[in-house]
Formats: C-alpha cells, sequence, structure tokens
C-alpha cells in the first residue's frame, strides 16, 4: 500500500517515540528471553529423558533374573526419538528467537529500542547452540554404539 500524496509505502502502524513504547519494547524482548529459556528447558528434559531411558533398559537387560525383553530395541528408539525431538524443538526455537530478534532490532523500532541497529546476542543463545550440539553428540553417539 503506497501513500496517495506522496507515493511513499505506508507502514502498517505508527510507531510512537515515547518511554511507554521503549519500555514496551523492552518487555517484549525480554519475553524473547524466556521464551527461547522455557525451549532450553523443555529440550533438555527430552534429551535428559532420551539418554536415561536408553541408559536404564540398557543395564535393566543385564541385570540377573530379569526377563529378556520381548522388543528390545523398543526403548533404545524411543530414547533416541526423544532426543531427536529435543534437538528439533532446539533448533526450531533458535531460529524463531533469531527471526523475532531480527524484527526488533530492525529499521523502524531501532530508535524506539535504542539500540545502534545491530542485534545484541544474549549468553541464553549460546546456551542453546551449545546444548543443540550436545544433543546431537548424544544422539549420534548412541545411534551408532553397538549394543
Amino acid at each position: 500500500m503506497a501513500d496517495q500524496a506522496s507515493g511513499a509505502p505506508q507502514q502498517r502502524f505508527e510507531i510512537r517515540m515515547t518511554s511507554d513504547s521503549h519500555f514496551s519494547w523492552l518487555r517484549t524482548r525480554m519475553s524473547l528471553e524466556r521464551t527461547l529459556m522455557s525451549w532450553v528447558r523443555t529440550a533438555i528434559s527430552l534429551i535428559g529423558f532420551g539418554f536415561t531411558i536408553v541408559q536404564f533398559f540398557e543395564r535393566f537387560q543385564d541385570m540377573q533374573g530379569v526377563a529378556p525383553a520381548t522388543r528390545p530395541m523398543a526403548p533404545r528408539l524411543f530414547g533416541l526419538a526423544l532426543i531427536l525431538c529435543g534437538i528439533g524443538a532446539l533448533a526450531i526455537s533458535a531460529w524463531q528467537y533469531r527471526t523475532s530478534l531480527r524484527y526488533l532490532s530492525g529499521a523502524p523500532f531501532t530508535p524506539l529500542a535504542g539500540v545502534d541497529g545491530e542485534v545484541h546476542k544474549t549468553p541464553i543463545f549460546a546456551v542453546t547452540v551449545a546444548l543443540l550440539l550436545v544433543g546431537v553428540i548424544t544422539f549420534l553417539s548412541l545411534l551408532f554404539r553397538q549394543v
């Protein structure tokens, strides 16, 4: 949509430079951080439970007096599926975080945010990337380990 008088593209909404708008921007930014932290906690739980299930049932089969399992690979596949879900959750949440952060740091919000236009990274994104690598290494080590 273009402004009829000047021919310039029209913005979707008006951005006012007030303290209320600035603090709203900050609350939105902190909300992004909290959302990513929630996804990280969920992914850690999925990866941890998947690893624990695989380890527990492999040790359980080695115990004396325990009947052999009818489907010995089922716990391993379920554990690997949980780990894969945790990795997927981390990847999707990291992508969503980066996309939303670029939007909030974009041209219409730069003066409102009070930043220099660069996307300022926080430690939670580094933690997310590190946990993503840990999850991938865990998945691959359990996948290629001989039972």
